[in-house]
């Protein structure tokens, strides 16, 4: 039974397309067609269904997959437990999604030091702020800043998710700055689409402030920078204002009543007994790259 069969094999399942299946491991439409005839010749039964535009599973095949998976793991495990033990470094192609803004500002300005510490690895990246199916999209990990819904999937923390109140030097000259939660009931607020609560640790207990204000928009990096260009007060993770606080085109309010807040910066890859070696490598690099406190809270307090 051929390896990479079972590879294309396990593609398919998740694309359900054979083209994009080939696609994925540099294989032809015929080529990858012809792949799949060979594995289910050697196996004597018909593993998926064919028609023009897409391919399913057979009950066969459905019953075959769990095995083909392990079987792959199994092998994975055996190449990297080889290649430690002469040194090697872990290779192939390490597909990653991440959130749009923190993978442009954060993620992508760290792979050269990435690549230069594991030079036979290659990079896949999806910046998108959608949550993707790790399991279907064919992903080996993702960063996310959400709480981990799905159980068959694994998440380690990369890093905290601080947010903190700002606004624009400009803003607080016109309309005064905050002293309490209770007085952005008089300012102009920006939300952020699923962030339009903010709870705040007060001296009498937690705080929910319900604010107001003629902007709403979806996008971390749009609400920064109207709160920088004057049109009201915004929540922003530090990670992504950082550089405008530091400039000093932004300035936080309410420090002394800190954001009800635990977000994090995880690193979701799926569920298995046995870590590829890529995915270890990347979330440990990442892990150490970003430190605790991660460097964006650093370079505040410095």
């Amino acid at each position: 039974m051929n390896i990479e069969h079972l590879r294309l094999f396990v593609r398919l399942a998740s694309t359900h397309n054979i083209s994009q299946a080939g696609q994925e491991l540099g294989l032809s439409p015929p080529v990858a067609s012809m792949h799949i005839s060979k594995l289910e010749e050697s196996l004597g039964a018909r593993l998926v269904h064919r028609t023009t535009r897409k391919v399913s599973l057979t009950e066969e095949g459905m019953a075959f997959l769990p095995h083909a998976e392990e079987v792959l793991q199994s092998v994975d495990a055996a190449r990297a437990s080889v290649g430690s033990a002469a040194g090697g470094l872990p290779q192939g192609t390490l597909r990653i999604t991440a959130p749009a803004s923190f993978g442009r500002m954060h993620l992508i300005p760290a792979l050269k030091g990435f690549l230069a510490q594991y030079p036979d690895l290659s990079v896949d990246i999806r910046l998108t702020d959608s949550i993707i199916d790790l399991v279907e999209g064919g992903f080996d990990v993702a960063i996310r800043n959400a709480e981990l819904q799905d159980s068959s999937l694994i998440a380690r923390k990369l890093a905290v998710d601080k947010r903190i109140m700002c606004a624009s030097p400009d803003y607080l000259s016109a309309y005064g700055t905050p002293s309490s939660p209770q007085d952005l009931k008089n300012h102009l607020c920006i939300n952020q689409v699923g962030l339009e609560g903010w709870s705040f640790t007060t001296p009498d207990g937690v705080q929910n402030i319900k604010i107001k204000g003629n902007i709403r928009v979806d996008h971390g990096e749009a609400v920064r920078d109207a709160c920088a260009n004057g049109m009201g007060i915004a929540m922003c993770a530090t990670w992504i204002a950082y550089e405008h606080l530091k400039r000093g085109e932004l300035v936080q309010v309410l420090e002394d009543y800190p954001l009800v807040d635990e977000a994090a910066l995880w690193a979701i890859y799926p569920s298995s007994r046995l870590l590829a070696p890529k995915v270890r490598a990347f979330v440990d690099y990442f892990a150490q790259h970003f430190g605790t406190p991660p460097y964006w809270d650093l370079e505040l307090d410095s």
